[in-house]
């Protein structure tokens, strides 16, 4: 199901009720629904070319990639832009063996819903947001040593202000204790 578009899930539904009307409805002939499947697939054909021909179409329909992370942060530009919680980006960074931010130059939320991941090298690996919940905890900045890492957006900073330090990226207040790990 993940490789097919919205408009394809939607082709399969509407193929599936021409085909299954005939079959349970004894006053419905075959001939309508063979007419159906002839409008459903010159539609589809259209449609199809349509979008080969039209960027501006081909994102209507499909999508666009969705950046999540550029530079071992996460992309807070585009935050309005999607559906997802920050929760389900870290599952999917897990499953990819991510176990901090600063492993990751580049990911991206594909229009099919995969993630995709650009890593550092490991002499490149740089501090980060923790992602498993034995590390992604809130941590007194006044009694831990640094860097830390904004618990929302991931920027790094190695000392903080006292009195309730703010992000510079976010403004949001919580911090946790950042690692720089190599992948394994």
């Amino acid at each position: 199901m993940r490789q097919l578009t919205l408009f394809e899930v939607a082709i399969i539904i509407g193929l599936g009720s021409a085909a299954g009307d005939p079959m349970f409805q004894e006053d419905i002939p075959i001939f309508h629904s063979v007419v159906v499947f002839i409008c459903v697939i010159v539609i589809y054909k259209t449609i199809t070319w349509i979008t080969s021909k039209s960027e501006k179409v081909a994102q209507m329909l499909e999508g666009k990639v969705l950046p999540v992370v550029k530079d071992g942060v996460f992309d807070i530009k585009h935050e309005n832009d999607n559906t997802f919680s920050r929760m389900e980006f870290f599952s999917e960074l897990r499953n990819l063996n991510v176990e901090h931010l600063g492993q990751v130059k580049e990911g991206v939320l594909e229009v099919d819903g995969t993630m995709s991941v650009l890593f550092y090298s490991d002499e490149d690996t740089k501090y980060g947001l923790p992602l498993f919940p034995s590390s992604y905890k809130a941590v007194d900045t006044a009694m831990t040593d640094g860097p830390f890492a904004c618990m929302y957006c991931g920027n790094i900073l190695t000392q903080l202000s006292a009195g309730g330090p703010q992000c510079p990226r976010c403004k949001r207040t919580k911090w946790a204790k950042a690692m720089n790990n190599r992948r394994v």
